[in-house]
């Protein structure tokens, strides 16, 4: 059992800092901005809450973190009350947030100058994945660092793998957003096309999905685009903030993301019709508006 603060109960962080104290077994303290999502937490959950990410941070072995945005990131960790005030010397940092590779190294070299460890490592999984306990994590940071968190990141996930130094976790969570718009397009104009084309989707996609057009997005998704539903997971607004930090990336490093730029594109003309909080699968409105 590890002393373990978690900062953030959003739809992620909630069921995260749960499977810590549940499954892990582990001490838990949550801070929340809005204090009564974390009062609402410990009387489900036990444990206590933190009126201050220092607070929640002060004597703990691990601290995570899953918030917003790099700002969102900053103001927890290094602002007047944020956790880094507060993390003792030897603990680990383990931030959940998608944000930007900058800030992970940003943070990693605060740690270090402070005397703890920093490990980023977003996720992948969406809610239900954070609900199950499923979660694919990717890190970055130093390898004895990343040994230690992986025992405690693995209360809620099924995957967790090392993918580099300092900001490579953020990275690859680039990829994987990138893969996604992609994929998410291709299924909505090939519903969209089936629709046109007279064809029974029910019978096409149980044809294709057995074939190399099988993904994620098809055997989870395929059902309500086709019906027009979009309350189903991660977020138009939430996707843009990703793909503009991968399209901000591959500017710095030379990479080409012609697709990426497309969807994101895409995705800002659904934004336009009133779908900011629609999931990702939504990209099929804009085809059949």
């Amino acid at each position: 059992m590890a002393k373990v603060a978690f900062l953030g109960l959003g739809v992620m962080g909630y069921p995260m800092a749960g499977h810590l104290k549940v499954k892990g077994g582990h001490e838990v303290t949550v801070y929340n901005r809005t204090a009564a999502k974390a009062a609402k937490w410990v009387e489900e959950f036990g444990g206590r809450s933190a009126p201050t990410p220092k607070a929640a941070a002060e004597g703990q072995d691990f601290v995570m973190a899953c918030v917003g945005n790099d700002d969102d990131l900053r103001e927890v960790t290094l602002g007047t009350e944020g956790a880094f005030h507060g993390v003792a010397r030897g603990a680990v940092f383990v931030d959940h947030t998608t944000a930007s590779a900058g800030i992970a190294r940003e943070l990693h070299a605060a740690a270090l100058k402070a005397g703890f460890d920093a490990v980023d490592a977003p996720v992948s999984g969406g809610q239900a994945g954070a609900e199950n306990g499923v979660l694919t994590v990717m890190c970055g940071g130093d390898t004895a660092a990343f040994a230690r968190a992986e025992n405690i990141i693995a209360a809620y996930a099924r995957a967790c793998n090392l993918m580099g130094g300092p900001g490579a976790g953020q990275l690859a969570k680039m990829c994987n957003q990138i893969c996604i718009a992609g994929v998410v397009q291709g299924l909505a104009e090939a519903l969209h096309f089936a629709k046109h084309a007279g064809l029974d989707v029910e019978k096409l996609i149980a044809t294709i999905s057995k074939g190399a057009a099988q993904s994620w997005q098809m055997e989870n998704r395929y059902q309500t685009m086709a019906a027009g539903k979009f309350e189903f997971g991660f977020a138009v607004d939430w996707m843009r903030k990703d793909l503009g930090m991968c399209l901000a990336e591959a500017r710095r490093n030379g990479a080409h993301l012609p697709l990426t730029a497309l969807v994101d594109q895409f995705y800002s003309e659904v934004q336009t019709m009133g779908g900011r909080r629609w999931d990702t699968s939504s990209l099929i409105a804009r085809l059949e508006r």
